[in-house]
């Protein structure tokens, strides 16, 4: 009797399990008309997403098709019957959904942890183009629904970064076709920021002149007594912070955020700052200083993470902007902030 009300139980609880689907049918269109192909790697060494507990019950959440390399490279297809030159590679690297509860709140977020990249290909040679890493967040208060609202940012962030990829600016390193999968320690290789032991002192405009340890010629930094930056010089001139990626004084690091200026610490994965969305999603700062790229969708981020990676301020803060601090990576090869939870 017992092992049939177990039975009975487990069958109920199952039932219970809704499916949210990942529909991937926005239009992707190259307006261009610069793409060939689009082809997808999907290196995710566990194919299933997860599940996401909300007010509605438990969903998992999964794609509509099962083929994900057929649908995505006929869902391009479909959509651009005008073709170019170009052949893209996508590589799905990672893709999970779960929920986490943050310190300090009662309910737990529901998050998608996603990270995806784009490649130029030509003659067996890739050649990189963007990636979006990054995790959305839910918060069960403000989202009726947080399976179908992380469902769709899946989608959203699929479309949008295929159309990014499309005329991003390509990276002039190339990667061989056997190691594209590891294509991030290539590449990282070129960085004399990752790979000399100290860091050279000065100004950087953009997080490429960071990592590649260029500082800008004739800039200076104005500190107090109290040893605070207080304003950027080119010269006799007064620089706008906002235009300032980074510092170097002493040797150390210093990014500028919404608040001023915070140490950049060089971890397993590259450089990152302890901060928050709720920290970096601030438009303006005492000075002027602006934050591109942080009106909160899907879109907004993309814009800022990809398709002008050159940003001095860029960030991919999707879902709620919760005010958690953690560590916040740099990543190398875009500039855009990554965060981890």
């Amino acid at each position: 009797m017992k092992k049939i009300l177990f039975f009975l139980l487990f069958a109920g609880a199952l039932s219970a399990q809704k499916t949210e689907l990942i529909e991937l049918n926005q239009n992707i269109r190259d307006k261009k008309g610069l793409t060939r192909s689009l082809t997808l790697i999907d290196n995710r060494t566990d194919k299933t997403i997860g599940t996401i507990t909300g007010k509605k019950g438990t969903s998992e959440i999964k794609f509509a098709a099962e083929d994900l390399k057929n649908k995505i490279e006929n869902w391009f297809s479909e959509d651009n019957t005008v073709k170019g030159n170009n052949d893209i590679t996508l590589i799905l690297e990672d893709l999970k959904a779960y929920n986490d509860q943050d310190p300090g709140q009662k309910e737990a977020f529901g998050k998608v942890r996603i990270k995806i990249s784009s490649f130029l290909k030509r003659n067996d040679k890739y050649y990189f183009i963007t990636r979006f890493e990054n995790v959305i967040v839910s918060d069960p208060k403000k989202t009726g629904d947080m399976p179908k609202f992380l469902a769709q940012q899946i989608s959203e962030v699929f479309s949008e970064f295929i159309k990014g990829s499309y005329s991003g600016t390509v990276l002039g390193v190339m990667i061989p076709e056997n190691e594209v999968i590891n294509y991030s320690v290539h590449l990282n290789k070129n960085y004399k920021a990752f790979n000399e032991p100290q860091l050279v002192d000065g100004v950087y405009k953009n997080f490429k002149s960071f990592y590649d340890q260029k500082p800008e010629p004739g800039y200076s930094i104005v500190k107090n007594k109290k040893g605070k930056l207080v304003s950027v010089k080119d010269k006799d001139f007064s620089v706008p912070l906002s235009e300032v990626f980074c510092y170097v004084d002493s040797g150390k690091a210093y990014r500028g955020i919404p608040s001023g200026f915070v140490e950049m610490v060089k971890g397993n994965k590259g450089f990152y700052i302890i901060s928050s969305r709720a920290q970096l999603s601030v438009q303006k700062m005492t000075g002027g200083m602006m934050v591109g790229a942080l009106a909160g969708g899907v879109v907004g981020a993309i814009v800022g993470g990809v398709l002008d990676p050159g940003t001095s301020h860029t960030a991919a803060i999707t879902g709620a902007k919760t005010r958690t601090s953690s560590k916040v990576y740099i990543d190398s090869l875009t500039g855009a902030y990554v965060f981890e939870k």
